[in-house]
């Protein structure tokens, strides 16, 4: 009897290590079906065609049909619209487990400087953020795992979403239930500080939270040569500008990272005449929901008090009602480590980098708020482009080799979720 059940045991070892070494196998047909030639000129295509016509938040109709023509060839079902411009489609067997892949879809209101080929046509808009990037790599995710839908142990949801820049998306999204029933998502963002064929990211938190705010110091103008007669409010504005620097150096604890940072200063034309209003304002982060309260409590104390102090008034607008307040991005500890295995089979171990936290926003937040999340950034760089290396840049290049790399990535990601998790809901 012992005898049998050792046999079984090593029947069971064997039939595991064969299973997966199977998948594994499958992650690398993924990359390399991928970066066939004929796939990449699809994918180079796709990207190029979004990119000439970018729109911005909540406006992106043409690009959303786009989106729903390759789907359509593809024969994937899919929602829409919600969330104005937002699509949903599903591979696979359409029952549980179902895991998410997102892709924002909004450009931003930068005149693009770069002449190629396919330079933006709308004037004073650009993918200068590589959305267009992310788009084409969840299509070519689609058509990937399409060819594969029958070995997919649950359903992959593609989530095409509007409005990451500013307009919180992603809010949205699940306010009109886009990841009902999903239990976990995997983000991808572009990168052109790092080389193409890398990814980086961290467990727990990654991005910053933040939130805007508008300062509107009111006094008294008058003739620059009798300020007793006046009330001045650039003085006041000035005070409460230096009084904000002091919130992160002197009262937040230095082992949380904070910012606040005063944007733009809008005062009087004249130079012989003190104004009655002075508008100032911008933006305020923290890598913690406590953090970002602590800040917004005390931006609104100093500001009205110096305003007191110089004999002015103050209001602090938060737009709270038009701008939503992002979140921090937090990854889950199991999904960050999940994302990170399926890489560094992908890639390389080495080409998996641990990355320090961003004070960047980002609304895939709102998502990692909800259900288990892992968000990852991936390297766009080629030296021989000489890019600006920076995003919302009017010189922004795109080294196109990424995109097969992140849709097979993201292909990868999803199925062996699937293949992990498919006896377990």
């Amino acid at each position: 009897m012992a005898l049998w059940w050792l046999l079984m045991a090593i029947l069971s070892t064997v039939a595991c290590y064969s299973l997966v070494s199977a998948t594994w196998s499958l992650t690398q047909e993924l990359l390399d079906s991928a970066r066939d030639p004929e796939f990449f000129d699809w994918l180079t295509s796709v990207r190029r065609r979004i990119h000439e016509y970018p729109e911005l938040s909540f406006e992106e109709y043409k690009t959303s049909q786009l989106i729903r023509t390759e789907l359509e060839l593809l024969e994937i079902p899919y929602t829409w619209p919600v969330a104005k411009t937002r699509i949903v489609a599903s591979i696979g067997s359409r029952s549980q487990p179902w895991f998410g892949l997102r892709a924002d879809m909004d450009a931003l209101p930068i005149q693009e400087s770069v002449d190629w080929e396919c330079k933006s046509k709308i004037d004073g808009k650009m993918h200068a953020c590589g959305h267009d990037v992310h788009v084409t790599m969840l299509l070519g995710v689609a058509r990937l795992l399409n060819h594969r839908r029958h070995k997919l142990k649950g359903t992959v949801k593609l989530l095409f979403q509007p409005a990451e820049e500013g307009g919180a998306g992603a809010y949205y999204m699940i306010k009109e239930g886009a990841i009902d029933g999903i239990q976990a998502i995997f983000g991808l963002h572009d990168v052109p500080d790092m080389p193409v064929g890398t990814i980086a990211s961290r467990p727990g938190p990654m991005m910053a939270g933040g939130a805007v705010f508008l300062a509107i110091i009111r006094g008294k103008g008058g003739h620059a040569a009798m300020p007793q007669e006046t009330r001045d409010p650039v003085l006041a504005a000035s005070f409460a500008i230096l009084a904000l620097q002091q919130l992160v150096s002197r009262e937040a604890d230095p082992l949380v990272p904070m910012v606040v940072t005063v944007g733009f200063v809008g005062a009087g034309q004249a130079r012989n005449v003190i104004p009655e209003l002075v508008k100032f304002g911008e933006t305020f982060r923290s890598m913690t929901t406590e953090g970002l309260s602590f800040l917004k409590l005390r931006i609104k104390e100093v500001i009205e008090m110096q305003a007191i102090v110089n004999r002015c008034t103050a209001t602090v607008d938060f737009f709270e009602h038009k701008r939503r307040p992002y979140p921090a991005t937090v990854n889950d500890e199991a999904m960050y480590k999940h994302a990170k295995g399926v890489g560094e089979k992908l890639l390389g171990q080495s080409n998996v980098l641990f990355l320090p936290q961003i004070m960047a926003l980002e609304d895939f937040s709102f998502y990692s708020q909800k259900i288990a999340a892992a968000f990852y950034m991936i390297g766009t760089k080629n030296e021989s482009h000489k890019s600006v290396l920076s995003l919302h840049s009017n010189y922004l290049v795109i080294d196109e080799e990424v995109l097969p790399i992140g849709a097979a990535l993201r292909a990868a990601v999803a199925m062996h979720y699937l293949d992990d998790h498919a006896f377990r809901v």
